[in-house]
């Protein structure tokens, strides 16, 4: 099972959005499970709850784990293929954010359609090094720093463009033969605390 999985297809992802696969997605990520001992913990009869898992085994979001037997009856255990999902902006591929469209390092839309620009391209890539069976490089940074002023993240923000700038341009080689392009994103945002990502901001006074 994947840590984490990015879902491309819009049927795949239209799919996992039903609230009741949705259920029995989280369900087979804890463990492996037949469709009878699903239907007790959703409260579904066993013929609807194995409806669901062909649904969701038909787009790739479970898979089989084993077999057992059960009396007379040959039970499928299914687990999900990743741990948690997350649906690209291709699967709303005609209307998914074009951070190219605009250009504003203040707007948080901005900040916005770079993120779903950041899991489209890294969920390809990791869709192409699968097939390929190769492993994909690369590199986050995560932090939190508390300002102590809107003064403060301001001057941060600036020396942050300069100091990232300087290395862009210090390592830059277009012309470099065999060389590979790679896309660099900073992001600088409050922090939310609230784990439904519901909390307001704290905005700055205008």
């Amino acid at each position: 099972m994947l840590d984490v999985t990015v879902i491309e297809d819009p049927e795949a992802a239209a799919v996992s959005l039903d609230p009741v696969r949705a259920r029995l997605l989280a369900e087979l990520a804890a463990g492996p499970a037949s469709a009878a001992m699903l239907a007790g913990r959703v409260g579904l009869p066993r013929q609807k709850v194995n409806y669901h898992l062909k649904t969701l085994e038909r787009h790739g979001l479970v898979e089989l784990a084993g077999e057992r037997r059960k009396g007379n009856v040959t039970e499928r255990l299914m687990r999900a293929t990743a741990a948690s999902y997350v649906i690209s902006p291709l699967a709303l591929a005609s209307v998914q954010p074009d951070p190219d469209r605009f250009r504003d390092q203040l707007s948080a839309r901005w900040l916005l359609a770079l993120g779903a620009r950041l899991v489209r391209d890294v969920g390809s890539l990791l869709t192409g090094a699968a097939r390929a069976r190769k492993r994909l490089a690369t590199y986050a940074l995560d932090g939190e720093v508390r300002f102590a002023s809107a003064a403060d993240r301001a001057a941060f923000v600036q020396e942050l463009t300069a100091g990232v700038g300087a290395l862009i341009r210090k390592y830059d080689a277009p012309g470099a033969e065999g060389g590979r392009d790679h896309r660099i994103v900073v992001a600088v945002h409050p922090t939310v605390k609230d784990p439904d990502g519901a909390a307001a901001p704290e905005l700055d006074a205008p």
